[in-house]
């Protein structure tokens, strides 16, 4: 009738939506550039507009892009959470691990190099994906444990 979903699942899952949502804010919602980026580069707004007056324009179009990118991807891994990482296909551990690790890990440390201030909540994004893939070994484990010592 249905079947047992894993925790793991439902963690990668919210990765997933984590991910839509993240991308939906860089489409409909992000700035060309934030206080922060500005910041970072050691100018103002109105520096950057009078030195390189496209750059904004430009700039807003690559993040439409980029949400775009991340929304994808995000629907991808909530697919693929539900798919073939819940029925453990051979193989979907190692591509959800280089995944993570070059889409939201990546994410991550380039927002902790550059001092953003959205690090933390990426890094617990990152973590979300983490727990995801550590409690998908655990139950392998565990049911390789326990299919050892029932008799």
């Amino acid at each position: 009738m249905f079947k047992k979903i894993h925790y793991a699942t439902l963690i990668l899952a919210i990765g997933g939506l984590q991910l839509i949502v993240m991308g939906l804010y860089f489409v409909f919602m992000r700035p060309a550039l934030l206080p922060e980026d500005f910041n970072y580069m050691g100018s103002t707004r109105q520096n950057i507009e009078h030195i390189i007056p496209g750059l904004l324009n430009w700039t807003q179009k690559v993040f439409w892009v980029m949400g775009g990118y991340i929304f994808t991807t995000g629907t991808l891994i909530v697919f693929i959470s539900f798919t073939s990482f819940q029925d453990r296909i051979k193989g979907v551990f190692i591509i959800l691990l280089f995944a993570g690790i070059s889409s939201i890990g990546l994410m991550t440390v380039v927002n902790f190099l550059i001092g953003s201030d959205f690090k933390w909540l990426l890094m617990i994004f990152t973590l979300t994906w983490a727990i995801a893939l550590t409690l998908y070994k655990l139950h392998k484990l565990f049911t390789s444990f326990t299919n050892k010592i029932i008799i």
